[in-house]
């Protein structure tokens, strides 16, 4: 009886008790955060939701959307705001495939992003199993690296390699492929933890500064009679705005932002030449290319918006990028170390263009009488209204905030590029739009994103109602997660905004339809958001713009304000008309 009870005792002890096993989930999860994850976007379901889950528990923010599309814009922009790579989790087969629009448009931009999707068992490729989809095939096309994890003792180093590779040299994304039965496998925890310490002592990639051409450029720059500095959104990325600031104002040579570099130095800085870009494109002798490129945005960097005897000096992290464009210096590095560099060689032997200089006086002339002549059309309160008087309103209502600076989010082809010109940027990375690939739909995920990077920020958005439209579901997402974002949609019912057909266009079986630029008129996009508990304000006139604009502002909570416009007020395809 007593040897009985002993082997009972035995049995039970402590140090009999089994290892805590680990599945691939919580491995995934762990890897993650232990890398400085702490924000997921992403649809859960079959077979990531678990994965979700244990994210969740560790510390991992995650907010769910209504699709992977949005989601996947909303890790893209999130990577550009913070710097560090957004995450993406997706469901197998169309899950991967809708988050191919966050892929795609996070490389093209250059911003890190990481798409985690579950797959089909490995034993079942081939059989036809559910969701079944080769996608690593299928995001090739979309990213800077892809890993299919085929064993749970890869899970943190492909993790890892992904989230480096995400942010090594020119930003892009990267995929990581995890089939179910990966998720499924278990590792005892002294084994999850040797796994992930291992993980942690590989080497991080790390960009190199390449061998500079700082004296050529800087002789350049000393000896032009009209240079120009062109700040790109890769300078913001950089956080290269302190480095700018003194480059400018150290040599007095005016800059022009692309569209999301504004704001790394004011717009009201004495030395914008925004309002003067066809001058200072047309007639600079000397550029200076600050993490941009020169792709259509930039006339591609040729006559005839460009003189044909301008020399470019091209700040870029890519190699590939320098070799492409061939310009007279290439500056291999990050935007800030490279201004840094440039900055000590100025300082041993300064320069300045200064006021009087004939290249800024000609600058700031054109920019003060085109300025005036875009004032004299902003002052007036023209209803119904067009688009000028709202975006006016708007402007005044978001400089009015002050500091921090509320992000500005603008999609659309009239609203964005009208907004462009008016709405003020003062504060650096405070402008989401279409971007280098003109991508419509990002407007929600963007805004999801710039409210979860930067809580202490108003986000207002400014958008079409087409592009509203692509994503206006996740309403629904900024009333659950109670987000500060005010979304202030242009109705002008439908794309560029009513039939704009010819008489002779109007023809065949189905002419009575609407045109396939209409929407219905009159659209009530106020009530979608109130169907979820937000505040919708209908507004059409000056006082009740101002009035809806100054009560969310201050409520700092999801709304919708729908303004209508003229549906005739803007033109086709905004200035882009020679391609449609």
């Amino acid at each position: 009886m007593e040897e009985i009870e002993n082997l009972t005792l035995l049995e039970e002890s402590p140090n009999e008790t089994p290892e805590t096993q680990i599945d691939g989930n919580l491995l995934i999860a762990q890897s993650l955060f232990r890398a400085g994850v702490r924000v997921m976007f992403g649809v859960v379901g079959i077979p990531v939701t678990s994965l979700a889950n244990r994210a969740v528990s560790l510390g991992i923010r995650f907010i769910a959307f209504h699709n992977e599309q949005s989601a996947g814009y909303a890790a893209s922009a999130y990577g550009y705001l913070t710097g560090s790579p957004g995450i993406l989790l997706t469901v197998s087969g169309p899950g991967c495939v809708h988050g191919l629009a966050g892929l795609s448009n996070s490389t093209i931009n250059c911003w890190p992003m990481v798409m985690i999707s579950g797959s089909c068992d490995q034993k079942d490729i081939g059989k036809g199993d559910f969701q079944e989809l080769d996608q690593i095939q299928a995001v090739k096309p979309f990213v800077k690296h892809s890993v299919k994890v085929t064993d749970i003792k890869h899970v943190p180093q492909d993790v890892k390699t992904v989230l480096n590779q995400s942010v090594f040299g020119r930003p892009g994304a990267c995929y990581l492929d995890v089939p179910t039965d990966v998720l499924h496998q278990t590792v005892t925890e002294s084994v999850a933890d040797e796994l992930l310490t291992k993980s942690d002592e590989n080497e991080i990639l790390e960009g190199k500064l390449g061998n500079l051409e700082i004296d050529k450029a800087v002789s350049l720059l000393r000896n032009a009679k009209r240079p120009l500095t062109v700040i790109g959104k890769g300078a913001a990325f950089a956080r290269a705005e302190d480095s700018l600031k003194r480059f400018v104002e150290r040599t007095g040579i005016p800059f022009l932002p692309t569209p999301m570099g504004k704001g790394l130095l004011p717009d009201t800085h004495e030395l914008a030449a925004t309002a003067a870009r066809s001058l200072a494109i047309g007639q600079c002798d000397v550029a200076v290319v600050v993490g941009a490129r020169l792709n259509w945005l930039l006339h591609f960097g040729e006559p005839p918006k460009w003189s044909e005897d301008v020399k470019f000096i091209l700040v870029d992290v890519s190699k590939e990028e320098v070799e492409l464009r061939k310009p007279c210096v290439g500056l291999l590095g990050d935007a800030k170390r490279v201004l840094d560099r440039i900055n000590l060689e100025i300082k041993d032997d300064p320069f300045c263009l200064g006021r009087t200089h004939p290249w800024i006086q000609a600058i700031t002339k054109k920019s003060k009488e085109n300025v005036s002549r875009m004032e004299v059309q902003l002052a007036k309160d023209v209803v119904p209204f067009n688009f000028l008087t709202p975006m006016r309103i708007i402007r005044d209502a978001i400089l009015a905030q002050g500091t921090p600076a509320p992000i500005l989010v603008s999609e659309g082809a009239n609203t964005m590029d009208i907004g462009r010109a008016v709405l003020v940027q003062t504060e650096p990375r405070t402008r989401l739009d279409a971007g280098t690939w003109g991508t419509m739909g990002v407007g929600l995920g963007y805004c999801i994103a710039a409210a979860v990077a930067s809580p202490d920020r108003l986000v207002v958005a400014v958008e079409g109602d087409s592009g509203f439209g692509f994503s206006a579901m996740e309403v629904e997402t900024l009333v659950r997660y109670q987000l500060p974002v005010v979304v202030i949609v242009f109705n002008n019912g439908g794309v560029y905004g009513g039939d704009r057909r010819n008489p002779e266009e109007i023809a065949g079986p189905y002419k009575d339809d609407p045109a396939p630029t209409s929407f219905v008129p009159g659209a009530a996009y106020h009530t979608l958001i109130e169907a979820f508990g937000g505040k919708g304000y209908l507004v059409g006139t000056p006082e009740e713009l101002k009035s809806a604009l100054t009560e969310s502002f201050s409520a700092r909570k999801p709304t919708v304000i729908n303004v209508t416009i003229d549906p005739y007020a803007g033109s086709e395809s905004g200035r882009m008309q020679h391609k449609n």
